[in-house]
C-alpha cells in the first residue's frame, strides 16, 4: 500500500481526534488540538492509501537547560500496524531533529505494561532514562516509562565528563 504522511490542518483536525480516541487511553483536551494546529512539520496525519491510520504529534520543551522535542503522541490503528507506518512517523520525527541540529534529546513518556511500544523505540535508539509513578490518571497502570534517545550531553553532563576525564588525565600523569 502506499505510505505518506500530510499536515494537520483545521479541516482534518476532526480525524485526528477520533484517531486518538481509538488508539489511546487517555484524552487529550481542546488546547491539545489547539497547540497542534501552531506546531507545522512537528505534527502529522499518516494516511495509507488515501486513508487516515495515524498520527505523530509533537512539541518543543525547553525544560532542565536543554532543547528536546517532546513525541506528546504517535499512534497508528491497529490493523494498520506492521506497516511500517509508526517507522514512517518516527523516522520524520528523527529527521526533523536531524536536520535543526539543535536538539539535545528526543523523549515521550509510554506506559510501563505496553512492551510493543517499548520494543518500537529501543529499536531506534531509545532508551528507558526513568520511570514516573502515578503518571496517568484514570487508566492501569498509571506509571509511566520516559523514554529518551539522546543527541548530545546536557551541560552540566559535559561538565561532569570533563572533570572526570581532568582527574583520569591527572591521575595518568602521576603514574607515568
Amino acid at each position: 500500500g502506499n505510505t505518506e504522511l500530510g499536515d494537520i490542518t483545521p479541516h482534518n483536525i476532526k480525524q485526528l481526534k477520533l484517531l486518538n480516541q481509538v488508539v489511546f487511553p487517555v484524552t487529550y483536551n481542546d488546547k491539545f488540538y489547539k497547540d497542534v494546529l501552531e506546531v507545522g512539520e512537528l505534527a502529522k496525519l499518516a494516511y495509507f492509501n488515501d486513508i487516515v491510520v495515524g498520527a505523530v504529534c509533537c512539541r518543543i520543551d525547553t525544560s532542565d537547560n536543554q532543547r528536546r522535542l517532546y513525541i506528546m503522541t504517535l499512534g497508528c490503528l491497529a490493523p494498520y500496524r506492521r506497516l511500517r507506518i509508526g517507522t514512517l512517523m518516527l523516522e520524520h520525527v528523527l529527521k526533523i531533529c536531524h536536520d535543526d541540529g539543535n536538539y539535545d534529546n528526543v523523549f515521550l513518556h509510554v506506559q510501563v505494561n505496553n512492551e510493543g511500544a517499548i520494543k518500537f523505540y529501543e529499536k531506534f535508539g531509545f532508551e528507558i532514562v526513568e520511570e514516573k509513578k502515578n503518571y496517568y490518571k484514570r487508566i492501569e497502570p498509571a506509571d509511566a516509562y520516559v523514554l529518551q534517545k539522546t543527541f548530545r550531553q546536557s551541560k552540566s553532563d559535559s561538565s561532569e565528563q570533563k572533570s572526570a576525564q581532568c582527574l583520569k588525565d591527572d591521575a595518568t600523569k602521576v603514574e607515568s
